[in-house]
């Protein structure tokens, strides 16, 4: 079997992972989660990636030597440095991450903001592609959960940390009247969220114009009770991956980066 690299999805709680194989599909059998570190330290969480390949390794049977790796974190990250955190310690900000992971995992790592990851995922290998190639024009990848990740798209080529889940609406961050957990704190139904998601995404349509708007997160297993009734200018799909979407994008950035 070849492997072609290597994904790692942090998030607050689980590091997500996978190998993906050359053809850019996941190795179905190599994808599960360990427990995100208490705390999320830098040190702890290189450690707990460092425990997932050798995992990885024997699981293969391979020395996975030269086999690259991509990490997605969430927050923002320019050339390997991240600039906010979200969810993890905050000694992450201003961290580069990239020199801590290449040298604590001993390979070439590439690490990218978690919605970025997810986007490429759907852009690359999802409902924001045909036939295995992007799909010309702009795409938006919204993924709808504790917050709003948001990944942007031309021709395949990203715009990246662009952090549409924190623009202001009605006086509020976004996400904080639109993203999916509100439909639970403040017990909403499915017209009352609508109505929410459309006035957020019609704002965001107006900013930036996008031709296709994929709609992720777990809420999108749910998209025919909502995504029909939006009123856009942009065609609306949902998302083709869910929980593996983040190691596809980080392993399709470390296998084309």
């Amino acid at each position: 079997m070849s492997f072609a690299a290597i994904g790692l999805d942090m998030g607050g709680s689980s590091i997500k992972y996978g190998i993906v194989a050359p053809d850019g599909t996941l190795i179905e059998e190599t994808f599960s989660q360990a427990p995100t570190p208490a705390g999320a330290r830098p040190e702890d969480v290189a450690a707990a990636m460092k425990q997932i390949i050798e995992d990885l390794k024997k699981q293969t049977g391979s020395d996975l030597a030269g086999v690259p790796v991509g990490v997605t974190v969430p927050g923002i990250v320019i050339d390997g440095v991240v600039h906010s955190a979200a969810n993890i310690d905050k000694s992450w900000f201003g961290l580069d991450a990239k020199a801590l992971l290449t040298e604590t995992l001993g390979c070439e790592v590439s690490v990218l903001n978690d919605a970025d990851a997810a986007g490429m995922a759907e852009v690359f290998a999802g409902a924001g592609s045909k036939d295995g190639s992007p799909i010309k024009g702009s795409t938006l990848v919204l993924t709808l959960g504790t917050g709003i990740g948001s990944g942007m798209f031309r021709d395949g080529v990203l715009f990246p940390n662009v952090e549409f889940g924190h623009l202001l609406l009605d006086g509020e961050e976004a996400e904080k009247r639109a993203a999916a957990r509100v439909i639970r704190e403040e017990n909403l139904n499915w017209d009352q969220y609508v109505q929410r998601l459309q006035r957020y995404l019609s704002h965001v349509e107006f900013l930036c114009s996008p031709d296709l708007i994929v709609i992720g997160g777990a809420v999108s297993l749910d998209h025919e009770k909502f995504l029909p009734k939006l009123k856009l200018r942009a065609k609306i799909v949902p998302a083709q991956y869910n929980n593996a979407a983040g190691v596809l994008g980080a392993a399709h950035r470390a296998m084309n980066h």
